[in-house]
């Protein structure tokens, strides 16, 4: 049974309101703790707390004035607060309060996406436990190589986002961080341990050094992890469109009964979800690429990075929750047709083991070079005249004189090459 969980809001998280309550909450909390050591006044950090409000419409008329989103928020907030407001913002400069609040809002967004990443783990664990013993021909450059089990495909995906997991928790850790060291990263105005604390209550660590901003060599790496996450779900995605073809049809994404494939011909059954988890990933990569753009800034700071992230971070956290969401429930819902595997497995007569059948002829005393001529000769002959390949082996005297019908049999045994499939689970699997 694949445990449910409900999926929180992302969007609500990058939403004006939210910004502005995590930057408020970050002025909030820097006032009580300059307060408790006598910088502020008990009284105005209070009245922060209580009256400290703002209202989008009066911050936007503000800053079409002043061309300064930080000094509309105060100013906006100061309204609300009254006369203790010339304590707001006091020690700060802008990004002490954006950066933090930046934090803020990563550190939700991360929770979400490390609910959605377990959940699709969850789902590929199940999927594969289920078809662990399911064979499948696996395919190298597109071709029948040697079997395999649909369960192994499912098992890997699900390694790979274990792997994920592990990337996902350091970046996220990377980035909850704060900064309230100045305008150049000196602590002209607060100490550190001053940051150190307001950092503790907001739930983050202090960055160890910083500029005017959070170095974003971290913000690189939090949207390249989810570059990479959204990669795999690429790669599932691709499998699955791979496998819906109507010449293999091994496995097909769900489709509902009033659903319609396309508008001309009602036959198709499109991998539409499939699609847009590809279509949609590439955006992810994209949004990477931006990111490490803003690595590089002028001296301790300039601007250039600032644009960018109001776009690339709701868009790669955004994109990330639903990707994995949608991959979810792809893989949920996925069809799985064994008998049509088994088929596909079938219908080369037999070449997909002409490996095992060159390793027991050497092991029977054929050179490798002979047996491999001989067992090529007969594969292409099937592959070209669409013959048996098992039937043309059989009748070679060549081989009957070293492989008995018994041992030539054992040589065409699929048991055989999937004998270390649960091994293959319980060293990935362990003791889960």
């Amino acid at each position: 049974m694949i445990p449910r969980y409900t999926r929180a809001p992302m969007g609500a998280i990058w939403s004006e309101e939210s910004k502005f309550r995590a930057w408020l909450e970050v002025e909030t909390v820097t006032s009580e703790v300059l307060a408790e050591d006598g910088l502020v006044p008990a009284e105005a950090a209070r009245a922060i707390r209580e009256r400290g409000g703002f209202d989008l419409e009066r911050m936007k008329a503000i800053e079409a004035e002043v061309r300064h989103d930080v000094i509309a928020f105060t100013t906006a907030v100061a309204e609300k607060v009254g006369p203790e407001a010339r304590w707001l913002h006091y020690g700060l400069t802008s990004n002490d309060v954006v950066d933090t609040a930046q934090a803020l809002q990563i550190k939700a967004a991360s929770a979400i996406l490390r609910m959605d990443i377990l959940h699709l783990m969850d789902v590929l664990k199940t999927r594969a436990l289920e078809s662990q013993h399911t064979p499948t021909v696996g395919r190298t450059h597109g071709m029948h190589a040697e079997p395999t089990t649909f369960g192994l495909k499912l098992l890997n995906w699900y390694a790979e986002m274990r792997r994920n997991l592990e990337r996902f928790d350091l970046a996220a850790e990377q980035m909850r961080v704060g900064k309230l060291s100045g305008a150049v990263g000196t602590f002209g105005h607060l100490s550190p341990e001053h940051e150190a604390r307001i950092c503790a209550r907001l739930g983050l660590e202090p960055a160890p050094i910083a500029t005017q901003v959070i170095q974003r060599d971290r913000h690189a790496f939090y949207v390249g992890t989810l570059a990479v996450v959204t990669a795999t779900l690429d790669k599932i995605a691709t499998e699955v469109r791979h496998l819906q073809r109507t010449e293999v049809r091994e496995a097909e994404e769900y489709f509902s009964p009033k659903q319609k494939g396309s508008s001309a011909m009602p036959h198709k059954r499109n991998p539409i979800t499939a699609e847009q988890i590809s279509g949609l990933a590439r955006v992810v990569r994209a949004d990477s690429q931006a990111a490490l753009e803003n690595v590089a800034l002028w001296h301790e700071r300039d601007i250039s990075h600032s644009s960018v992230e109001r776009v690339i971070l709701p868009d790669s956290t955004i994109l990330a929750d639903y990707l994995l969401a949608k991959t979810a429930d792809l893989i949920e819902k996925l069809v799985v047709y064994p008998s049509r595997m088994k088929k596909n497995l079938d219908s080369t007569g037999g070449l997909i083991f002409s490996g095992q059948l060159l390793l027991d002829l050497a092991e029977a005393g054929m050179s490798r070079e002979d047996a491999y001529r001989l067992v090529q000769q007969h594969a292409m002959n099937a592959w070209q005249n669409d013959l048996v390949f098992r039937e043309l082996v059989a009748a070679d005297p060549e081989i009957s004189a070293r492989l008995s019908p018994e041992k030539l049999a054992r040589t065409f045994d699929l048991d055989r090459q999937l004998a270390n499939v649960d091994a293959i689970f319980a060293r990935v699997l362990g003791s889960e």
